[in-house]
C-alpha cells in the first residue's frame, strides 16, 4: 500500500512539473506573437471593439463574417455540434447558401465560399478567406458607388499573409475590413 502512495505521489510530481513546463511555452510563445497574446481591441466612434472576436455585420454595405453558431455572444463560446450527415443541419446550410446568393445577385454562379455559410468551432471566428471577402466585392462596390477595383484593392491591402509565412492561410479581418470601407472616400 505504501509503495502505491509514492508512486502516486511521483507521478503526481512529474505530471505537475510537465504541465507547468507546458505552461510556461505556451504563455512565452504567446509573446512573439504580433499581439504579444493579448485582445486586440479597435475604438470607432467612442465604441470599443474586439478585433479577434466576430463581430455581426448585416448590412448590405458592409462585408459579412462567418455566421455565428452562438450569436456572436463572446460568453458563451461554441458550435453547433451538428455534422455534415445531419439534415437539419443541411438545411440551414442550404438557407444560407439560398440567402447569401441572394444578397450578391451578381455572383449566383460562382462558388459560395465555405466559411460564409458555416459557423467556425467556437462561433466567434472573426476571419474570412480573401475569397469569402471577394465574392461579397460586387455588392459593396454596388450599395457605397466605389468601383469594383477599389474594393478589391481595400481587400488585397487588408489581407493578412500567413504568420511568418509558413504557419495558416491568408485571412481578413471583417471588423478591421468593414472600418476600412468606412473610411474610403
Amino acid at each position: 500500500m505504501k509503495n502505491h502512495i509514492i508512486s502516486a505521489f511521483r507521478l503526481t510530481l512529474v505530471m505537475l512539473a510537465v504541465i507547468g513546463i507546458y505552461l510556461l511555452l505556451v504563455y512565452g510563445g504567446s509573446k512573439v506573437l504580433p499581439t504579444k497574446g493579448n485582445a486586440e481591441i479597435i475604438t470607432r466612434n467612442g465604441q470599443k471593439y474586439y478585433a479577434n472576436i466576430g463581430q455581426n455585420f448585416s448590412s448590405a454595405k458592409y462585408f459579412h463574417g462567418r455566421p455565428s453558431a452562438v450569436d456572436y455572444n463572446a460568453a458563451g463560446s461554441g458550435g453547433s455540434n451538428k455534422g455534415p450527415g445531419n439534415e437539419e443541419y443541411l438545411e440551414t446550410i442550404q438557407k444560407r447558401i439560398d440567402a447569401l446568393k441572394m444578397q450578391n445577385p451578381g455572383m449566383r454562379e460562382a462558388e459560395v465560399p465555405v466559411e460564409l455559410v458555416t459557423a467556425s468551432g467556437s462561433g466567434l471566428d472573426p476571419d474570412i478567406s480573401p475569397n469569402g471577402a471577394l465574392y461579397q466585392a460586387k455588392r459593396i462596390a454596388k450599395e457605397r458607388n466605389l468601383s469594383e477595383e477599389e474594393v478589391n484593392n481595400l481587400i488585397k491591402n487588408q489581407t493578412e499573409k500567413p504568420w511568418l509565412g509558413l504557419f495558416g492561410p491568408a485571412k481578413v479581418n471583417v471588423l478591421k475590413l468593414n472600418i476600412a470601407l468606412d473610411q474610403l472616400k
